[in-house]
């Protein structure tokens, strides 16, 4: 483990203090698992990132089956 200081406002350390109490912890327990879990959200969604950019793109309209015209589409008469 490495050692690190850091400068907090009042409020903030007030708050770190009482939520290690709660969790029956250390501040340096808490900020480093306060660190360690925002690390992990990070890769992981950089993980999700790349995987859905490196997926290959394809398109739902094909020659077959265009999408239907914006007057098909709002055909009242062709709805009755």
């Amino acid at each position: 483990m490495r050692n690190v200081t850091i400068t907090l406002d009042e409020e903030t350390a007030y708050w770190a203090r009482m939520e290690a109490a709660r969790q029956d912890m250390s501040v340096s327990s808490l900020i480093r698992n306060l660190l360690h879990s925002s690390m992990r959200q990070n890769q992981t969604y950089e993980r999700a990132r790349r995987h859905f950019l490196s997926r290959e793109l394809y398109t739902v309209n094909d020659a077959a089956a265009p999408y239907p015209g914006r007057d098909e589409i709002h055909d009242r008469a062709g709805i009755r």
